[in-house]
């Protein structure tokens, strides 16, 4: 099927908006980015991002270049990595990300640092990891070492691939990185970026049916965001019609993975309308929601459930029954 009949077909796919997984909504809010609402306040630094290559990236992708590294702190070797983990724990924080930038063959040089995130188990940390493409050798080693989770992108083109993330790789590399972690018993959610070759829908509905192949249990969508300093700064965002076919079809394919809005979107008017859509589409989950969404979620129903975890291990503690009568679930703390 192309991409525009998948598209034509994902919009006239009838979604139940009044049918959640439950009555609960799962709102992210980790501590790499201040979050204050009248429901709810982050603490700082609960969660973090960390860099094994600082701001250094080979692939320099269209979308990014390297601005996202900017963000996170630096740990270029196992020996800072370290000192940085027990900073982090004595000042209260419960969880890291490990990320950095990738090489020429996508794949972000975790191998040295597994002493290093095993070490933050010990210390009490959940660790997730971003290694990029990852065969199933490292996945098994990231199983040892106690890594809860992997952040896996998942393109669907072979023309972005090469003209966004500047990588001589396809579609079925990034399948194969999902089947690696599902063999090694490594827990995996797959991230989607709607919009990703220069604000078009290219390769969105085939990543899709690779997740579902895979037999993901989680699956985070973001919106390409134009970002200052990138190749893709003066585009304008996705359009919503589209946005919107692609959350339709991601949950038409599949009720029962747990689906989430993730982190990137493009601010202010835009965000708050793509959030609604995400609600009516019958998403678990929302990172860093505006107030009028948590109004929104409140007045139809919904019970949001807020915590300061990855937006993508939501589903880890979903599955706890809704409260009614206390401000704590497990793992998240209900708004009334």
């Amino acid at each position: 099927m192309t991409n525009t009949a998948a598209a034509t077909s994902a919009a006239h796919t009838r979604v139940d908006r009044c049918r959640p997984r439950d009555s609960r909504i799962w709102f992210a809010a980790p501590g790499s980015t201040h979050y204050e609402t009248a429901a709810f306040t982050n603490h700082k630094g609960s969660f973090v991002n960390i860099s094994v290559s600082g701001t250094s990236c080979s692939c320099r992708c269209e979308h990014c270049n390297g601005r996202l590294l900017e963000t996170m702190i630096p740990a270029e070797t196992p020996e800072k990595m370290n000192r940085v983990v027990d900073a982090l724990v004595d000042r209260g924080c419960r969880g890291i990300l490990v990320s950095g930038g990738a090489d020429a063959r996508g794949i972000v040089p975790l191998t040295e640092f597994m002493g290093s995130m095993q070490y933050a188990r010990k210390r009490g940390l959940t660790v997730l990891a971003h290694p990029g493409l990852i065969e199933e050798a490292t996945a098994l080693r990231l199983m040892d070492c106690g890594v809860s989770q992997v952040l896996l992108d998942v393109i669907g083109d072979a023309r972005t691939i090469k003209e966004v993330y500047h990588l001589d790789r396809t579609p079925r590399d990034y399948l194969e990185s999902m089947i690696s972690c599902k063999k090694a018993g490594l827990d995996f959610a797959p991230h989607l970026v709607a919009g990703l070759h220069f604000g078009r829908m290219l390769g969105e509905y085939a990543a899709l049916r690779m997740i579902r192949d895979a037999g993901a249990r989680t699956l985070v969508i973001v919106v390409l965001t134009p970002t200052a300093g990138t190749g893709m700064r003066d585009l304008d965002p996705p359009g919503l019609d589209e946005i919107k076919s692609v959350f339709e079809h991601a949950r038409a394919m599949d009720r029962e993975i747990f689906l989430t809005l993730g982190c990137k979107k493009p601010p202010g008017a835009y965000k708050i309308e793509v959030e609604r859509m995400a609600v009516d589409c019958g998403f678990d989950g929302i990172a860093f929601p505006g107030g009028p969404t948590i109004s929104y979620c409140i007045g139809i129903g919904r019970i949001p459930v807020f915590m300061e975890n990855c937006c993508s291990m939501s589903w880890t503690i979903q599955s706890a029954p809704a409260i009614e009568n206390s401000r704590e679930t497990s793992g998240g703390r209900k708004c009334e």
